[in-house]
Order: structure tokens, then sequence, then C-alpha cells
């Protein structure tokens, strides 16, 4: 499994894959920056994993989970992929022998004890007393497991991420058939992604 993550400002400004462009024009103007940001990131990372599959369309499934669409080599086996954005900053993931989520979160300005309550259940005390912007980072650092595993899933927001028990601290772990890391020594925004462990 692969994972990449910047800014829109890393990025720059490289010609967009043309169905890209085609889906881009599809969503509010201003989601297309994000939108075309994070494949291109996605495509960048697949150029240095898998080079012969950078250029193949990107489709959603019913779920709205981007997949590789092989065309016509229907028996071709592809990787699964994802993305994610938040503020600036992009991330991408390429897992080779399944499904995978990644998500990446910028702390929140604003956070309710509510919502640390309803995240973090049994761990809310220990994240609740901790000063305001290590609480708002810790806070996305759990937001970002339990995203990534329900994307990985393919379920979202139906998928309850906020059920999902997630140590405050934690680096790895299990949910349902996916195992998860919290890439807390790699990346300086919270930024998490789970993934089908190899057979």
């Amino acid at each position: 499994m692969w994972v990449a993550s910047a800014t829109r400002a890393d990025l720059g400004d490289a010609p967009a894959h043309a169905g890209d462009l085609a889906e881009a024009g599809t969503r509010p103007r201003w989601r297309r920056g994000e939108f075309l940001a994070g494949r291109h990131l996605l495509r960048r990372l697949l150029r240095r994993v898998r080079p012969d599959l950078a250029a193949l369309p990107l489709c959603a499934d019913p779920a709205g989970k981007p997949r590789l669409d092989p065309g016509s080599a229907e028996d071709l086996a592809l990787p699964g992929v994802t993305i994610s954005h938040d503020g600036d900053r992009i991330a991408a993931a390429v897992c080779a022998h399944g499904d995978v989520g990644v998500d990446v979160q910028l702390p929140p300005a604003r956070l309710t004890d509510s919502a640390v309550r309803r995240c973090l259940g049994p761990h809310a005390p220990a994240v609740t007393a901790l000063p305001r912007a290590r609480r708002a980072k810790e806070f996305a650092w759990v937001w970002t497991v339990q995203e990534a595993c329900v994307k990985a899933a393919g379920t979202g927001l139906a998928g309850r991420p906020w059920s999902i028990d997630v140590p405050p601290g934690a680096v790895s772990g299990h949910w349902g058939g996916f195992a998860w890391l919290s890439l807390r020594t790699r990346s300086p925004v919270p930024l998490s992604c789970a993934f089908q462990p190899a057979p």
C-alpha cells in the first residue's frame, strides 16, 4: 500500500487527464479545483507505483468510491484507490491487493464537547481534558482513522464512522476486515489510511 499527501500549491498546475477534466465540469465550480488536485495526486502516485495504470479512466462505483476503469480489459487485476481533501491538503492511496481508504483532516477551528463524545466514546474525557489546540488535533487524528475505515468499506457516513473505537494516540489497529494506520510520525497534519491486509 502507498500513500501520498501534498498541498494544492505543491501540485502546481500540471495538465489534467481528459476524463478528469470532463468529470470536473459536472461538479460545482467551487469544488473543481480540489477535485482535480485529488485526481492529479492519485495519478502521480500511480505513475510511481503502477505506471501502466496511471492513464486509465477513473469512475465512481455506486457508493461514490473512486475505481480504476479497466475498459475492455475486464480481467485486469486493479489496485484499490482513494482520495481525500480538506482545505488545501490532498491525500491519495493505492492498495495493490484490495480496497483502501484514506482521510486527511485539518484540526477543526471549533470543536464541541458533543462531537468529541460522539467520536471518542469512552476516550472522550481524556481528549476533552487536553489544551484546546491539542484537543482539536487529537480529535482530527481519530476522525481520520474512522473516516478512512468507512471509505475502505465503501459505506461512507452510513457506516457510522463515529462508532469505530480508536484510542487517542493509537498508530495502528483493526476494524472489520481492515487494518488501519495513523501516519502520526510522517504527516504534519492528521492523515490515516485503512486497507485490506495482504492475503
